[in-house]
């Protein structure tokens, strides 16, 4: 979702861009990165790639480590022998949500999950073997190219009576194309690590509401506790970040990512 949103931008912006995935290089296969870098000479990395099933990672740990853990090392291993700057998208799941103000960038973090503690095994291995590193965390990410909880609701709101939805869990909603424009500013940047999430925030009740109500869809949407809906990962209760202005808000975002959609479908 967000990789293809990046192949476009960068390609707007004058960039040549290398497309990799899975079937050209398996980031968990140190041999296999080796190789593409040596195929493929390039001047920056895009490290978008990750584990992102966030209730799978508890009873998946070893895949969870092995791509979002190991497969950075690997990548950032690889880059720092080339003197290419790498980027890393992580998460705010890397923190535990008791701050109750937003997230800054130098904050203590703390996963609550196995899926954050991976993502986090990720920032700590490219910030130990790329100095040349920009880590930027994101959060409730949807985008035009693949599943996402912006479409989900729409496609919920128009089959169901009504809706219940958590909202005691906060964060910052994030269109992929608003975070590939931000890791576009951010590269001329000092390196570092960057908080990249919409701005503003609000609950999962809240923005499924804001959804159906741009989409005119009138299906009412109750809120309820996260107790009433226990998953096998807990999720940190407020982990809304400062992006320092980076994103835009992440309503005015939503409402240009729906326009785009009636002329997508």
């Amino acid at each position: 979702m967000l990789g293809q949103d990046l192949t476009v931008l960068f390609g707007q912006n004058g960039y040549e861009v290398l497309e990799a995935d899975i079937h050209n290089m398996d980031i968990t296969d140190k041999e296999a990165v080796n190789r593409f870098f040596a195929e493929n000479p390039c001047d920056l990395v895009i490290h978008a790639a990750a584990y992102t099933n966030v209730d799978g990672a508890e009873t998946d740990k070893e895949t969870a480590f092995a791509v979002n853990g190991r497969g950075s090392e690997n990548l950032a291993v690889a880059s720092a022998k080339l003197d290419i700057p790498i980027v890393y998208i992580s998460t705010d799941y890397v923190f535990d949500g008791k701050k109750n103000a937003p997230y800054l960038p130098d904050d203590k973090t703390a996963p609550l999950n196995i899926y954050g503690e991976s993502k986090l095994a990720g920032e700590i291995a490219v910030k130990k073997h790329n100095p040349k590193h920009y880590i930027c965390r994101t959060s409730w990410l949807y985008g035009h190219k693949g599943k996402n909880f912006v479409e989900t609701m729409i496609t919920l709101g128009q089959t169901k009576p009504e809706l219940r939805v958590v909202n005691d869990q906060f964060g910052c909603p994030t269109w992929t194309v608003d975070l590939s424009n931000a890791i576009l500013k951010i590269v001329d940047m000092p390196y570092g690590v960057y908080h990249t999430c919409g701005g503003g925030q609000t609950t999962w009740c809240g923005f499924a509401k804001k959804i159906l109500e741009l989409c005119n869809i009138d299906t009412p949407v109750y809120p309820v506790s996260t107790d009433e809906f226990p998953r096998p990962a807990q999720r940190p209760a407020f982990s809304v970040m400062d992006n320092g202005g980076l994103l835009r808000n992440w309503e005015e975002a939503l409402k240009e990512y729906l326009e785009a959609r009636k002329k997508e479908y």
